[in-house]
């Protein structure tokens, strides 16, 4: 019995050395971790906060378009006779682009061409004779609806015949032709589309409430993924009035010049649209600022008297700023940073208010206002 209570004494002994040696262990490393947040410098990046202009804009995406275009196809049926374009031409309105096989339309055209010219004949000369008196005023009458009869079927024909003629509705440039010589098509048949790229418009929507913020004539920047780092510059030129009832948007339309051809029909775009005055505001990356629903904070660097080498010692000061808008990697800021101010741009998660630092820029995050990815 004596044997049990000093074996229990002894192994309550070791439980009870064990939490409070690790008690103690905790309680040091603690000491140590907070002496070393105190003391041992941390490295962060800095960077001066600089004044830029600012000019306030609403971003959307959009489709091109051109301002005229059209596939190109024929209202009658038959065989293609001839072919006077290549794919990729450059035409101008009233181009003939195509014929079909007319032949015998286009001698029954020639028969009632030679009908009319007939009744046009019979007419004078039965006017030249009602004149003498001798003939009635019913045969002369006659004559002039038979002429008139005659004059509409021969119009009549030479339309069936002008409808086996293709010709470009507007100037513009063709695309890939989709038949062949000697193939039949049906009427409706698409044989080549065409398209008037200068100018192009540039279609997009806005939410209902930058309404205010619109008007025709208004400069638009617009830039496609395929021309890296180019903007394309152009004007608003209608605002749908009508808002869709289902998203709340309201669709605009741009005009953008385009004498190279670069932009083509259904091409993706980012779309800016320049709203108010440039301003000069305060700008930072965005990585320089902690966002937090108390409160946006960044860190500030400051010169507190000088370490053991006589060098200047530097001090992360925390401060509430307040943001304005966004712009790529940057972050416009209205209140608490002062143009020319040293700010932490990276490395602030390790920091607390007062913490000693060492600037090292070697690596430093983008502050671009137009970030774009980078193929590698």
């Amino acid at each position: 019995m004596i044997k049990r209570m000093i074996l229990m004494l002894i192994l309550v002994g070791l439980v009870l050395g064990g939490i409070f040696g690790f008690d103690s262990f905790r309680g040091q490393m603690i000491k140590k971790y907070m002496a070393s947040m105190g003391g041992q410098p941390q490295t962060v990046a800095a960077a001066k906060a600089e004044l830029h202009d600012w000019q306030p804009h609403l971003d959307a995406v959009g489709s091109l378009r051109a301002v005229k275009g059209a596939d190109l196809a024929l209202e009658a049926a038959g065989i293609v006779d001839s072919i006077s374009f290549s794919s990729g031409d450059a035409v101008q309105a009233g181009s003939v682009l195509l014929r079909l096989r007319a032949d015998d339309d286009v001698a029954r055209l020639k028969a009632l061409e030679a009908t009319a010219e007939l009744a046009e004949i019979t007419f004078n000369r039965d006017q030249k004779q009602l004149e003498a008196r001798a003939i009635s005023q019913a045969i002369v009458d006659a004559d002039a609806a038979n002429l008139k009869n005659a004059r509409a079927q021969v119009a009549q024909q030479r339309a069936v015949v002008e409808k086996k003629i293709l010709k470009a509705p507007f100037s513009g440039r063709l695309g890939i032709r989709a038949i062949d010589l000697g193939q039949y098509i049906n009427a409706g048949t698409t044989v080549v589309t065409l398209q008037s790229l200068d100018p192009i418009f540039v279609d997009f929507t806005l939410p209902q409430q930058t309404l205010s913020q619109l008007a025709v004539g208004q400069p638009v920047s617009v830039a496609i993924d395929t021309f890296a780092g180019q903007a394309f510059a152009g004007k608003i030129a209608a605002i749908n009035p009508k808002v869709d009832t289902g998203t709340r948007n309201v669709q605009v339309r741009a005009t953008l010049a385009n004498p190279d051809h670069k932009l083509l029909p259904g091409m993706y775009a980012k779309v800016s649209v320049d709203t108010g005055t440039a301003q000069r505001l305060v700008t930072l990356p965005q990585t320089a600022i902690t966002f937090s629903p108390y409160g946006d904070t960044a860190y500030l660097v400051e010169t507190q008297g000088q370490d053991e080498k006589g060098q200047p010692k530097l001090i992360a000061h925390q401060t509430f700023i307040t943001t304005g808008a966004r712009r790529g990697d940057q972050v416009a800021v209205e209140a608490g940073i002062k143009d020319g101010d040293m700010v932490v741009i990276a490395g602030q998660l390790k920091l607390r208010n007062g913490s000693p630092i060492v600037i090292d820029n070697s690596v430093r995050p983008s502050n671009d206002a137009n970030p774009a990815p980078v193929d590698k």
